[in-house]
């Protein structure tokens, strides 16, 4: 039987957690799935809490990180140490996890990464994939091999959190906990992930064609110094924005040179990382192209609210009669109770626009989620990946 359910456990001693999380999932039958996020708090009794898990559950495969916050169904922890996860049953799938480093992905390529994952093109319905942020340092390569290696497919997941003071994450994959690379779990079969990326930030200004460009420093946007038209846009905003707008000015990139009108969702949304005055350049965390559509964004917390809300009754329109098993959600460590004011925001959100489904994430280093046919490594977003059975064509 198909089935899934959520269980977070807020406790500091690991042993608790684990008896409470196995008595609640006890009744629960074969566990072909188990995913596991847990606060990095209990980073020192990692390789005891994880085997136990994977021992006392009896799951098929264990599959998780270490989170600066954990996410359960409706609910994000945020400074309690806690452990989210999510068991799934799902008959007729085709699970395989793999566990990739750095030096594996720095010496393939795309015609290779079949045979290191074990998995055809043919097999893949989507990836889920969690890294560690410190040792994973070609994150785009990485998932550029991949997108190319299973053109199609959604690419869903996050970089692993831990302490601000120590730069090390933990993933886990079975009994066994990792401090270093790729965790990447091919879904096929009777099952696939339904990606959702909420960017959080809404467009202001006008469209205008990048002109002038040196790898990630944009020189000249329609001719004119690309600070010019900066400021303008700035300017032009209503005074009670202009305060919020000081810290939280993007640039959105369009995904679609070619259409005849530009709204929230059609960019790719990248930081401002820096601009001269001087010689009216800015710096973006990206490398955009002559030609392409550039548009200045805003992110607040109404925004990112708002387009929450937006995008996933957009997709629960998409999905129709559809009813999704579970979801994962990553969501930025620099959202939470720091952007909204308040804890459990997007968990909140998922469960009054998708109902009481069963829900586990964590908060990330960065997220991994499509934009357009093409998946990349965001910030300050929500990616959220839903199981639902594959479509049959």
């Amino acid at each position: 039987m198909t089935k899934a359910q959520a269980v977070l456990v807020q406790n500091p001693d690991w042993r608790e957690v684990v008896q409470k999380a196995t008595s609640q999932l006890a009744s629960f039958g074969r566990i072909d799935l188990l995913f596991v996020f847990a606060s990095a708090t209990y980073e020192s009794a990692f390789p005891e809490l994880i085997r136990a898990l994977y021992n006392k559950s009896g799951a098929a495969i264990l599959m998780g990180c270490s989170g600066q916050s954990v996410i359960g169904q409706e609910y994000e922890i945020e400074q309690t140490p806690a452990v989210a996860l999510l068991a799934l049953a799902l008959p007729d799938a085709k699970l395989e996890p793999v566990h990739l480093t750095q030096a594996d992905l720095h010496h393939t390529n795309a015609a290779k990464l079949p045979s290191l994952t074990g998995m055809s093109g043919l097999e893949v319905n989507a990836w889920l994939l969690l890294g560690d942020p410190f040792t994973l340092r070609e994150p785009e390569r990485m998932l550029e091999l991949f997108s190319e290696a299973y053109p199609g497919r959604p690419l869903i997941g996050g970089m692993a959190s831990g302490e601000f003071t120590n730069r090390q994450t933990s993933l886990f994959l079975n009994g066994e906990v990792l401090t270093e690379g790729l965790l990447a779990l091919a879904i096929g079969g009777a099952y696939t992930l339904h990606p959702i990326v909420s960017q959080g930030a809404t467009p202001i200004g006008e469209p205008w064609m990048i002109t002038a460009v040196e790898g990630n420093i944009i020189r000249n946007i329609s001719g004119r110094p690309a600070y010019h038209l900066l400021m303008d846009t700035f300017k032009a905003l209503p005074l009670n924005q202009r305060h919020q707008a000081r810290r939280n000015l993007l640039v959105g990139l369009a995904m679609d040179e070619y259409k005849a009108e530009f709204k929230r969702g059609d960019f790719l949304i990248r930081n401002l990382l820096a601009i001269d005055p001087v010689s009216g350049a800015m710096a973006i965390a990206d490398e955009p192209r002559i030609g392409q559509t550039i548009q200045f964004q805003l992110r607040d917390a109404e925004a990112a609210d708002e387009d929450l809300h937006e995008i996933l009754s957009m997709e629960r329109a998409k999905l129709g009669s559809v009813e999704p098993l579970a979801g994962l959600l990553f969501s930025c460590n620099g959202r939470g109770t720091g952007l909204f004011g308040a804890p459990d925001h997007d968990a909140r959100v998922v469960a009054e626009e998708l109902g009481p489904l069963p829900l586990a994430g964590f908060s990330c280093n960065g997220e991994i989620g499509p934009v357009g046919p093409k998946s990349f490594l965001h910030s300050l977003t929500a990616s959220l990946g839903l199981f639902v059975p594959t479509p049959k064509f």
